[in-house]
C-alpha cells in the first residue's frame, strides 16, 4: 500500500509538472490518503502485536 502511494504521488508530480493540474493534484490527494491509511496501520500492527 505504501508503495502505491509513493508511485500515486510521483506520477502526480510529473502530471503536474506537464500541465496536468487537476490530475496531478487529484493523484497526489489520493496517494497522500494511501500512505497516511498504510502508516497507521503499520503503526498499530506494531502496538498490537504479540511478545
Amino acid at each position: 500500500m505504501i508503495r502505491l502511494a509513493v508511485i500515486l504521488l510521483i506520477i502526480g508530480i510529473i502530471a503536474a509538472a506537464l500541465g496536468l493540474g487537476g490530475l496531478g493534484g487529484m493523484l497526489m490527494n489520493v496517494g497522500y490518503v494511501l500512505l497516511a491509511v498504510g502508516v497507521v496501520l503499520v503503526l498499530v500492527h506494531f502496538i498490537t502485536r504479540k511478545v
